[in-house]
């Protein structure tokens, strides 16, 4: 039932109250968990209440504060962030210089009017020209990872005048229909079926059987636009391809005339130890697709990045591919700008490879103390994964080491792979105490 102007003006005054509020009494605090508790039932979803139960029986722990690589909870107990927003937060918890960026970008305009020219989408995409490799140049910027990817998808079909496209098993891309589609994970997919038509998926890391799909595709008169792949799968499982892998994708695109798509959403901005996972093998793709990092942890933005000789299809209708009323709007833009500055001048990637390659020697040797509990360890910079003998396994680990104050990625969905992605800001002690967390949660009988 609708209510009066009066009752809505005064709950949002009460909740506006909470938000200005530099300090929270404990009744205030024991209230907005309350008041959660009933309202996400009531007018979210109950599903995500339950989902929290994966790290704790205590499903009243509500975020409130954060910064670097640390958050806090209503009551202010403080968890290390091992979870980082499945990819967000590589600069951890509100960068000072990017939130001061979007704090001086606010004083002078938030949106823009959709008509006139805003100079910071082109200064953004300007510096994503300077930042990727060969000659990605042509940006158009989303509000998330599976825009991206779906304005990719669009583009290869426009660019090509083909229909087909390979994906990969486990590979995932979004949940919006293009991008679901080509995502290779049935759990995602099975509600929505049928999806796009087109999409053939293979096994990831096996550039041969991309070929062969291609190949029968062609034969059976179906054209391919394009591959869509990415660097390393991070909600497959954090799996590494071979060194070959993309290079050769690389030579099997150019050889069929179809485009390669590379979805750096999760890998892109230095996360794996390099700026983009592609750099870890030389390879240019002809559309790369950004996200998660790319806002700085600050803001939602991600960016569909490709060749010139791919964008000139659209050159005549810059509105063909979509029109998205937030993408790259002031705000966000100078997020992304402030991110871009942070990571290149203080060498993010590298503190990414040398903090990153601690963490995983960390977690192999305590891999081979218990064997019989955690199968491997993997990753390549602050993209790690620990794999457990089954599901039931992963999920008590990732509980028990929230009860040690440490946050990672175990749900009721899946916890055999555990991801591991920290801020790059997240201290050597930190770590430490990571790894002590593990060992000790893994020494206690299940």
């Amino acid at each position: 039932m609708r209510a009066s102007n009066e009752q809505v003006i005064s709950e949002s005054a009460r909740i506006l109250g909470y938000i200005e509020s530099a300090e929270l009494s404990t009744e205030e605090q024991d209230r907005i968990v309350a008041d959660s508790l009933e309202n996400f039932p009531l007018y979210v979803t109950e599903a995500i209440l339950k989902s929290r139960k994966s790290y704790s029986d205590d499903v009243s722990v509500a975020e409130w504060s954060d910064e670097a690589a640390v958050l806090r909870d209503i009551h202010g107990q403080e968890y290390i962030d091992c979870l980082g927003g499945y990819g967000v937060y590589l600069l951890g918890h509100r960068h000072p210089r990017v939130v001061q960026a979007v704090r001086r970008q606010l004083d002078r305009q938030a949106l823009h009017s959709q008509e006139l020219i805003d100079p910071l989408r082109g200064y953004l995409s300007k510096l994503v020209a300077m930042i990727t490799p060969g000659d990605l140049r042509h940006s158009y910027l989303v509000s998330s990872g599976t825009e991206a990817n779906e304005m990719a998808l669009k583009l290869a079909r426009l660019a090509t005048g083909k229909k087909g496209f390979i994906a990969t098993e486990k590979g995932f891309h979004g949940k919006t229909m293009g991008s679901l589609s080509a995502t290779g994970k049935g759990l995602f997919r099975q509600p929505y079926l049928p999806l796009v038509p087109g999409f053939q998926h293979v096994p990831y890391g096996d550039a041969a059987a991309v070929e062969e799909a291609i190949r029968e595709l062609v034969l059976t008169g179906e054209t391919v636009a394009g591959v869509i792949v990415e660097p390393i799968q991070g909600e497959g499982g954090v799996n590494i391809p071979p060194a070959t892998y993309l290079p050769d994708l690389r030579k099997i695109c150019d050889r069929y005339e179809c485009l390669l798509i590379v979805d750096e959403v999760q890998t892109g901005m230095g996360r794996t130890g390099k700026l983009f996972g592609v750099d870890h093998v030389g390879v240019t793709p002809d559309i790369m697709t950004l996200g998660k990092a790319f806002g700085g942890g600050v803001a939602p933005i991600a960016a569909m990045v490709a060749q010139p000789k791919w964008w000139s299809k659209m050159e005549d209708n810059p509105f063909i591919l979509g029109s998205s009323t937030f993408g790259g709007n002031p705000m966000v833009a100078s997020a992304a700008i402030a991110a871009i500055n942070v990571i290149i001048s203080e060498d993010v990637p590298g503190i990414a490879a040398e903090k990153g390659a601690y963490f995983l020697r960390g977690l192999q040797n305590i891999q081979s103390r218990y064997p019989d509990l955690m199968r491997e360890a993997r990753g390549l910079g602050l993209l790690m994964g620990m794999e457990f003998v089954n599901h039931e396994t992963g999920y008590q680990v990732a509980r028990g080491l929230f009860e040690r104050k440490v946050l990672v990625g175990g749900t009721l969905n899946n916890a055999q792979v555990i991801r591991i992605e920290p801020p790059y800001s997240i201290s050597y002690p930190q770590i430490d105490y990571v790894l002590q967390a593990l060992d000790e949660t893994l020494a206690v009988p299940s």
